[in-house]
């Protein structure tokens, strides 16, 4: 992957041990998934926030990271595993409740948008048509190209969180003007939220690849939501 002299000398380590440790997960993304460059992104979505889910490891790789890192583009980010505003209420374990915490505050601390939801698409207006933006939360980054006509790839955890440090993304995959050629053709009759979740659950159980779905029109948002979701 081609790097220009800037994003060499952040990978190098000039810039800082954060900006290097962010360049250094897009470029093994980069080269994992074959791309050319790395291309400005204008909104990053990132997931690893819920302590059940990234353990202690997680929560420490945040708070060391966030002694230095800055989120350079608007980011947002994926539920907690709790709702901070009730959390007495449910007698959750205290070291539970400390280590989540901490992984909000780290965030916070890199200038997170506190979301907390894994529709951000519900929250806030989408950008232009044809925005690169990086998403990890799956049905977001669906959501994002499908309706949104935005360029994303389904992201990792770790690449949204370097793509929001760096304000860049790997131009790979679905960030490319290319449209995906079409591998399922589905049809369905007297369409509903419950039948398009249907639609999107078996055409990912009998797709290898991306899926690109035809003559379907007219959508409202909550089937929109419930195809791209399953």
């Amino acid at each position: 992957m081609e790097l220009t002299k800037e994003e060499e000398k952040s990978l190098s380590g000039e810039h800082g041990e954060a900006l290097q440790t962010a360049y250094r997960i897009l470029s093994a993304t980069g080269e994992a998934t074959n791309a050319e460059k790395l291309v400005p992104i204008h909104w990053a979505h990132v997931s690893g926030v819920n302590y059940n889910t990234i353990g202690d490891a997680g929560e420490e790789f945040l708070a060391n990271l966030s002694k230095k890192a800055k989120f350079k583009v608007r980011t947002t980010v994926n539920p907690m595993g709790y709702d901070k505003d009730s959390v007495e209420k449910f007698g959750l374990d205290e070291n539970f409740v400390q280590k989540q915490e901490s992984i909000r505050k780290s965030y916070e601390k890199m200038g997170v948008t506190p979301s907390f939801s894994c529709i951000p698409y519900e929250i806030y207006d989408l950008p232009q048509e044809g925005t690169q933006v990086s998403f990890a939360e799956s049905n977001a980054a669906i959501y994002a190209n499908s309706v949104g006509n935005l360029k994303t790839n389904k992201e990792s955890a770790f690449s949204a969180l370097a793509s929001a440090i760096t304000g860049k993304s790997p131009y790979s995959d679905l960030r490319k003007d290319d449209s995906p050629t079409m591998s399922v053709a589905m049809k369905i009759s007297e369409p509903n939220e419950l039948t398009f979740g249907l639609l999107g659950y078996f055409a990912g159980k009998v797709a290898d690849k991306s899926v690109a779905i035809s003559g379907v029109k007219n959508l409202d948002k909550r089937c929109n939501k419930s195809l791209c979701a399953s």
